[in-house]
C-alpha cells in the first residue's frame, strides 16, 4: 500500500500545472493576479481594508499643461470610486502636488511616451484583474456632461466590451463620424453613409461602419483588455458608442512639440464662455528654439504600423492552425 501510495502522489503531482519558477513553493502561495491599491505603511490591518475596494480603473496620459482639464477628470472619477493612475510623457510630475487627490493616485513618468507605451507596459492583464472596466483615456477631454456611474450602468445593461462616450459634435475636434454623439438614443454600434466613396450600410459588417471605436477614451472591459482581438465576441454586439454620456474632444496636440527636453506649448487656453479653446498658436512651440516634431511622430507611427503589419502577416503564414474569424 505504501508503494502504491508513493508512486501515485508523483503522478498526481506531474499534472499540476505551475509557473515557471514556482515549482520549490506551495501552490497557495502564488497569486494568479493583483491590483493597483496602495497600502499604507503602518496602522492595524483590520483599519487599513477598504471595505468597498475600487472595481475600475481610469489611466491618462497627462502632461502640465493640460493640469485643469484632468483636475477635472480625476476629480470625477474617483467621487465614483475609481482607481486613478497617470501616465507623465513631460516629465513633470511634482507640480501635480498642489492638488488635493494626488496622493490618492498613482504616477507613472517616462519622457516623450506615448499613451499605448505606458499602457502596455503598466497595464498588465494579471495586474489590473480586479477592476471591471478600463478607462484608458486622452488628457483633451470634456467631462461636463459625463457621469461615470450611469456610463459603467449602460455599457453592462448593453453588453459592451469596447466602448467610448460619444462626441459632443459642436464642442469637439471630429475625426470619425461615428464618433458623432446622436440625440434621442442610448447606444449606436454602425455608422450609415450612403453616398460617395466607402459606404456604410445595414449590410456592412466591418469597421469603421460597425464594431468601431476610437482610441482617444476607450472603455475596455476585463475580458476585452486581456485579449481584445479574440474575446470581445460579436463586434456588431459587443462594441459601440454611447450617446446618452457624451464628452468633448478638445484636440489639443501634445507629443511632438519640444522645447529643449520639455514639452511646451504657446496660447493654450481655455474659454468657458465660448466652450472651446483658444490656441492660435497652439501649433508653435514657445520659446525661439523651439521644434515642431509632431510631423516625425506621425511618420514613426505609419512606420511602427507596417512593422506590425509584417509580423501580422508572418504569423499568420506560420501558424498553420489559425483561422481568421472576421474572414
Amino acid at each position: 500500500m505504501n508503494h502504491t501510495r508513493q508512486n501515485t502522489l508523483p503522478n498526481k503531482c506531474k499534472n499540476q500545472c505551475r509557473p515557471v519558477g514556482s515549482e520549490v513553493l506551495p501552490q497557495g502561495i502564488i497569486a494568479k493576479t493583483s491590483n493597483l491599491e496602495m497600502r499604507p505603511l503602518w496602522g492595524p490591518v483590520a483599519e487599513n481594508i477598504n471595505s468597498k475596494p475600487s472595481g475600475n480603473l481610469l489611466a491618462i496620459a497627462v502632461g502640465i499643461k493640460q493640469k485643469e482639464i484632468v483636475n477635472q477628470i480625476v476629480e470625477k472619477f474617483l467621487a465614483n470610486n475609481f482607481v486613478v493612475m497617470l501616465f507623465h510623457y513631460d516629465d513633470v510630475v511634482d507640480e501635480w502636488h498642489d492638488f488635493g487627490w494626488s496622493n490618492r493616485v498613482i504616477h507613472v513618468s517616462a519622457m516623450n511616451q506615448t499613451k499605448w507605451w505606458f499602457a502596455k507596459r503598466f497595464l498588465h492583464p494579471d495586474v489590473i484583474a480586479e477592476y471591471d472596466y478600463v478607462f484608458l483615456w486622452d488628457e483633451d477631454i470634456g467631462v461636463e456632461d459625463f457621469h461615470p456611474a450611469r456610463y459603467l450602468s449602460i455599457i453592462k445593461d448593453e453588453g459592451l466590451e469596447i466602448s467610448q462616450p460619444a462626441l459632443d459634435p459642436a464642442k469637439s475636434e471630429v475625426h470619425h463620424l461615428i464618433t458623432v454623439r446622436r440625440r434621442n438614443t442610448k447606444v449606436h454600434r454602425r455608422f450609415y453613409k450612403l453616398r460617395g466613396s466607402g459606404r456604410c450600410d445595414d449590410h456592412s459588417t466591418a469597421p469603421p461602419c460597425i464594431g468601431w471605436v476610437e482610441m482617444m477614451a476607450p472603455v475596455f472591459s476585463r475580458t476585452a483588455w486581456r485579449c481584445a482581438c479574440l474575446d470581445i465576441g460579436d463586434r456588431a454586439k459587443n462594441v459601440g458608442v454611447v450617446d446618452s454620456e457624451y464628452i468633448v474632444h478638445f484636440g489639443l496636440p501634445t507629443l511632438g512639440v519640444s522645447n529643449g527636453n520639455k514639452l511646451s506649448y504657446k496660447g493654450t487656453q481655455y474659454s468657458s464662455r465660448r466652450n472651446n479653446f483658444s490656441d492660435s498658436d497652439a501649433a508653435k512651440p514657445s520659446g525661439l528654439h523651439g521644434l515642431d516634431n509632431r510631423n516625425e511622430v506621425r511618420r514613426q507611427s505609419f512606420i511602427e504600423m507596417q512593422i506590425f503589419k509584417k509580423r501580422w502577416n508572418n504569423a499568420v503564414e506560420e501558424d498553420k492552425c489559425w483561422a481568421d474569424p472576421y474572414q
